[in-house]
């Protein structure tokens, strides 16, 4: 299928992962539809590479919030075909030190925020022809990682989601999940390069091939749902 003169909603897509699907989306010919929290800035400079792309800022803590930016993508372009539920939160803690707002920081974005995110684009797409969504999980919830018990269980929360709602909206809504392996763009650490050189592709990941993988949920038929590819150069088969 075809991207051109689709419409798609990124979260998150002033930076990072999100910015280069925002990216890839707008080479493919697609009406992207910028999500921003707090990046207005970068939100609004990655709209500008995509031809002048329109901004929604929401907080995706509320679920008012998520509904309001949801119609109001849908009152602008008059329809939605495709969502990428990408906005996510990561932190470090040893998991005896967890406190109810860290856990509450993440789940309240990673999962709680997907889910609505989805459910306000479903009720769009079912009034019309259908649609995609593209949920992006993460490594970290195929695979335990010791001092990410809360984002893990997040992001496994996440890749369930994923099967449960593919099985809810079939035939009508295809939901998909690509995990990204180690993208580190603009920092590393110890752990980024223990990852990276257990890795059997021997390098980091970039936003372009997670883009890449994205897309082709986006584009493919409605047949492939419920589905998970992990994009991370092997590392989850170890």
């Amino acid at each position: 299928m075809s991207l051109a003169g689709k419409v798609v909603l990124v979260t998150g897509g002033a930076r990072r992962i999100g910015r280069s699907i925002a990216l890839a989306l707008a080479n493919e010919g697609a009406k992207v539809a910028i999500h921003y929290g707090g990046s207005e800035a970068e939100a609004r400079q990655t709209a500008d590479e995509c031809g002048g792309a329109p901004v929604f800022q929401a907080n995706l803590e509320s679920v008012p919030d998520i509904r309001h930016m949801l119609d109001s993508v849908a009152d602008h372009f008059g329809t939605l075909d495709g969502l990428v539920n990408n906005a996510a939160r990561f932190t470090y803690f040893d998991p005896l030190e967890v406190e109810e707002a860290d856990w509450d920081h993440i789940h309240s974005v990673n999962l709680k925020a997907t889910f609505f995110c989805a459910q306000a684009a479903a009720r769009i797409m079912l009034k019309n022809t259908g649609g995609h969504i593209v949920n992006i999980s993460s490594l970290g919830g195929l695979r335990p990682w010791a001092h990410h018990a809360h984002y893990c269980a997040s992001k496994a929360g996440v890749i369930m989601l994923t099967k449960s709602l593919a099985k809810a909206w079939a035939p009508q809504i295809a939901v998909n999940s690509v995990a990204p392996g180690v993208i580190p763009f603009d920092k590393s650490d110890a752990r980024i390069e223990r990852l990276i050189k257990a890795t059997p592709a021997r390098r980091e990941g970039t936003g372009e091939e997670i883009a890449e993988a994205v897309l082709f949920f986006l584009k493919a038929t409605r047949f492939t749902t419920g589905q998970i590819v992990a994009v991370d150069g092997g590392l989850s088969q170890l």
